[in-house]
């Protein structure tokens, strides 16, 4: 997920236009490196209210996720968007291990907060990647849901961008293993 760095994903009024930084970090990786990066996701799998944006978002941009299979979690019917989208409606635990039964082992969460926080209540999700734009919103649509769960991380790796962003990279620490 990408957020603000008072952790908020959306503007109240769900806008993201300020994922466009002009800040400059002369020290970081070239931004391209980010994009990369992504190359190695197998899937997506995203709430319907983060599908619907980007949705709306594509029309101006282009669909972000490209041909990459991503997978809606839903309980209401959309109209067909594209091929390589599927709708679940149920238990994550079924949709993660359909996922891993048809080898699908990169996959992405990207939202939003009620997903990202049902995956973390339900230990389904292995590590936390969050790119954090410089830029300070005061309100907004939070990365995480308040309250119900904490969760202990290891800092795996962290990478500063020539356009500013800040990625971080967390290992989900389960029990005693680090």
């Amino acid at each position: 997920m990408v957020s603000s760095l008072d952790g908020m994903i959306a503007k109240p009024d769900n806008s993201v236009a300020w994922f466009e930084t002009q800040s400059h970090f002369e020290s970081g990786t070239d931004s391209e490196e980010l994009s990369r990066s992504h190359g190695a996701v197998d899937c997506y799998v995203m709430g319907a209210r983060t599908y619907e944006h980007a949705v709306e978002l594509s029309a101006a941009h282009g669909w972000p996720y490209g041909d990459t299979p991503t997978f809606v979690t839903t309980h209401r019917s959309h109209p067909f968007f594209r091929e390589n989208i599927q709708y679940h409606s149920g238990d994550l635990h079924r949709l993660m291990d359909r996922l891993r039964q048809s080898g699908y082992r990169n996959i992405w969460v990207v939202g939003g907060p009620t997903l990202v926080h049902d995956f973390l209540r339900q230990g389904l999700a292995d590590e936390i990647r969050m790119a954090v734009i410089p830029i300070v919103l005061g309100a907004g649509i939070p990365f995480f849901q308040t309250g119900g769960i904490e969760q202990k991380l290891w800092l795996k790796d962290v990478k500063g961008y020539t356009n500013g962003l800040v990625e971080l990279r967390y290992e989900i620490v389960r029990g005693a293993e680090h």
